[in-house]
């Protein structure tokens, strides 16, 4: 596996990992450790005395056996040792689209555009069936991007139509599409205007990149689908090991006081691990994790695709299992997002970037205030673990990473002893269409209330301490939008003045963008989301389209659970939470929260009410998850497909050339003969645009080892220590040149290695033609 010591540039300043290797336990047999062994087999084979007789009618129950305490033992470890049996199968695909001249979708920023690769991203499918009734199945998608999309999951199932009447059984109603929320991939694939603005609309390769990679994942899922059993157990992510921090605590403490007292934390600390495990050899083949953190390690500024935190974690993870005796070939891990909404990877909290070193502002996120002048949000920003090493983010992204790794590393390895089977063979799906705009219902009390047509507030513009905004915006403004700089208001009112019921509706937000009610030249943001919930056996999965706060994410695991047992789902249900998915509809806080009107009560495009309208949509149809319901809901209004309407001002490679007297992949930099672990290796080649070939499930750059006389591969682009640069000398002629960077580990093996780049040059009629280049031999010692 990977080194868990990560070395960023520059080559000084490393992550330290001071977790210390204890010495391996004595082989000897000592007279303790006979008589325990002797002590275990005495209690076994009592165990399973008591066992048989509790299965045997003629004889006393376990309760009438053993004390109350024993009961609660036998019962907890028998359950344990039992699960019933499921249709599981795993896969991972690349989706890894172009990585340069492609804007990044997550942080909407004009200059944040592709320049390489220091990660590939992929998809990971789990599917689940039913094995007594195969057609019950659902397919559960992680994707290493922003979120899931409406133009993306349609094109996903029209991907599974096209693979034949052996996948007749994937459809709308049981395909959820989840993104980790990173902000370091490439964008230009989603659906509506609004966040195609910052990536100059859509890109066609970029889309078709996620969508052939998502079907491909599904594929080899479907292929390997095997009978076995499930089980989950929870861990705590804290203390050392912390990943996550409350970006917005103004906003949080405006929820009840009694409420906050139930909680320690004011983020979801739990990581829920899924395991699948097949019945043949008992090899477990995939992990399916739910944990809420940002995917805002990598910073604004980071123009290399990774799939940032998350994906960091998939890859620790990965790698590990291909040498675990318990995991199967081709195991996948993947972590998806939870209640994600106001938590930050940047633990060490918010500061102002302005020399005075000071926290920003608490309500406000803002510096620089005196008793004159109104702060601004530009210089705040949250600081990583490894904020020190001036990086663009890739050793804090690297540390929290590793910390959420090396938690559900542990609770894997624990697993058997705290895992908790599930149980019950059915496997159950639902999906509907609601269209947001003034959609009314009744809350629990009688209220009679309603959702709005979508529209985002003054402090979305504020940004956060992840990604501030810019001009004079701020969070927490809701006093109304004559606080802001009266430009803003006219230019607010040209693109669309929202009339008096939307305004009244979404108090106390000043709106800023009225997105839900432009349609021009296509719809700008979606009012039509995706309600969507999947069940096997005790445990349900609420697939969200919006990313939920912590709170809103308690309340509505909550509301779901008394559902099930109220509605007769489940007696005993376990419910997590995954999101964003299937389209992205930005944020979904507390009503309390809305009201305090920070970043994302602003991003919460359906009004105060938006919370209680996804927990009502998902109880409602709590029913279409019981074990005999063969019923789903209507489909509701279908939401517009973009993609073949979509504007493009992104224009394609016209031609790569090479200078006078130098072909492609010739090696313009050597690296140097030899090098000590840990040092970081360069190599420049002569390059071609990588757009011309994405090379999904191949690899740009890699590192070769020499090995009995022949050359093999051991680093690519799947990992995180080598790093691809694209650099564009003159776009007039075509030129450009690639530089590749291994950042190698403190304890890579000593040998002789060479580095190797793989490009595709691209002809003035168009003919794409591929080279290789390949750099002097090095040696590491």
């Amino acid at each position: 596996m990977p080194s868990q010591h990560y070395q960023a540039l520059p080559v000084e300043e490393k992550v330290d990992d001071d977790q210390s290797n204890p010495p391996p336990p004595s082989r000897q047999w000592s007279k303790t450790r006979i008589a325990l062994l002797l002590s275990l087999l005495l209690l076994l084979s009592t165990i399973v005395a008591i066992a048989t007789q509790a299965l045997t009618l003629e004889t006393p129950a376990v309760d009438d056996l053993i004390d109350d305490e024993g009961t609660e033992w036998l019962r907890e470890h028998l359950t344990r040792a039992t699960g019933d049996k499921y249709l599981i199968g795993v896969g991972k695909a690349d989706i890894t689209g172009p990585v340069v001249e492609i804007n990044f979708m997550g942080y909407a920023s004009l200059s944040q555009v592709g320049t390489g690769l220091r990660q590939r991203i992929y998809s990971r499918a789990f599917i689940i069936g039913d094995v007594n009734n195969p057609d019950d199945r659902f397919v559960y998608l992680v994707m290493d991007t922003q979120s899931g999309d409406t133009a993306v999951r349609y094109g996903i199932l029209r991907g599974l139509e096209d693979l034949g009447s052996d996948y007749a059984m994937y459809s709308q109603s049981n395909v959820a599409v989840t993104g980790t929320h990173q902000h370091s991939g490439p964008g230009a694939w989603v659906n509506y205007l609004l966040p195609q603005i910052t990536s100059l609309g859509f890109d066609q390769q970029s889309y078709q990149a996620v969508v052939d990679g998502a079907v491909l994942s599904i594929q080899r899922a479907h292929e390997s689908l095997v009978e076995g059993t499930l089980s989950y157990a929870d861990a705590n992510v804290t203390g050392a090991n912390n990943a996550n921090i409350n970006r917005s605590p103004y906003a949080y403490l405006a929820n009840p006081a009694a409420e906050r007292a139930l909680y320690e934390d004011d983020t979801d600390k739990t990581l829920t691990m899924l395991r699948f495990q097949r019945t043949s050899d008992g090899k477990n083949i995939g992990v399916l994790g739910w944990h809420s953190v940002h995917g805002t390690s990598m910073l604004e500024n980071n123009t290399h695709v990774t799939g940032d935190n998350k994906g960091l974690t998939s890859y620790l993870f990965e790698s590990a299992m291909k040498s675990d005796t318990t995991a199967a070939d081709g195991f996948v891990a993947a972590f998806s997002q939870s209640s994600v909404g106001d938590t930050t990877p940047n633990i060490l909290g918010a500061y102002c970037d302005d020399g005075s070193g000071e926290m920003c502002s608490f309500e406000q996120s803002t510096c620089g205030e005196t008793n004159t002048t109104k702060g601004t949000s530009e210089n705040c920003h949250g600081r990583g673990p490894e904020f020190q090493a001036l990086d663009l983010g890739v050793a804090s992204c690297y540390e929290i990473g590793r910390r959420v790794y090396s938690v559900a590393k542990s609770l894997y390895d624990s697993f058997d002893s705290v895992a908790i089977p599930v149980t019950d063979t059915s496997v159950k799906a639902y999906h509907t269409f609601q269209d947001m705009q003034y959609f009314n219902f009744t809350l629990t009390n009688g209220t009679a209330v309603q959702t709005c047509p979508a529209a985002l507030g003054y402090s979305f513009a504020g940004g956060t301490s992840d990604g501030p905004g810019a001009f004079d915006f701020v969070q927490n403004d809701n006093t109304s939008s004559s606080s802001q700089n009266p430009l803003w208001q006219i230019v607010s009112g040209v693109i669309s003045e929202p009339d008096a019921q939307q305004k009244a509706c979404q108090e106390p937000k000043p709106i800023l963008l009225n997105v839900g009610q432009l349609s021009v030249p296509y719809d700008w943001s979606p009012n039509i989301i995706d309600v969507q919930s999947l069940r096997v056996g005790q445990l349900i999965m609420i697939i969200s389209p919006s990313e939920a706060t912590t709170m809103t994410g308690r309340r509505w695991k909550a509301a779901v659970a008394q559902a099930a047992i109220s509605k007769g789902v489940t007696s005993s249900p376990k419910v997590v939470l995954g999101g964003p998915a299937n389209t992205y509809a930005h944020y979904c806080v507390t009503p309390e929260e809305y009201g305090i009107q920070r970043y994302e009560g602003a991003s919460t495009l359906y009004g105060p009410w938006e919370s209680y309208a996804y927990m009502y949509l998902s109880t409602s149809n709590i029913g279409y998850l019981a074990a005999d319901s063969t019923t789903s809901p209507p489909a509701g209004p279908s939401p517009p497909d973009n993609q073949n309407n979509s504007i493009s001002l992104i224009t394609g490679v016209v031609y790569d050339s090479a200078p006078l007297f130098k072909s492609f992949g010739q090696v313009l930099t050597q690296p140097a003969t030899s090098y000590a672990p840990g040092a970081v290796i360069n190599a420049t080649f002569q390059g071609a645009n990588p757009r011309n070939n994405l090379r999904l499930e191949g690899t740009f750059a890699a590192v070769e080892l020499l090995e009995s006389g022949k050359w093999t591969q051991v680093r690519d682009d799947a990992d995180w220590s080598l790093v691809y640069t694209w650099v564009r000398d003159d776009s007039l002629l075509g030129t450009s040149h690639v530089v590749i960077s291994w950042e190698s580990e403190t304890d890579a093996a000593a040998g002789t290695y060479r580095i190797k780049y793989y490009g595709d040059s691209k002809a003035l009629g168009g003919t794409i033609s591929a080279f290789t280049g390949t750099s002097n031999q090095f040696t590491l010692s």
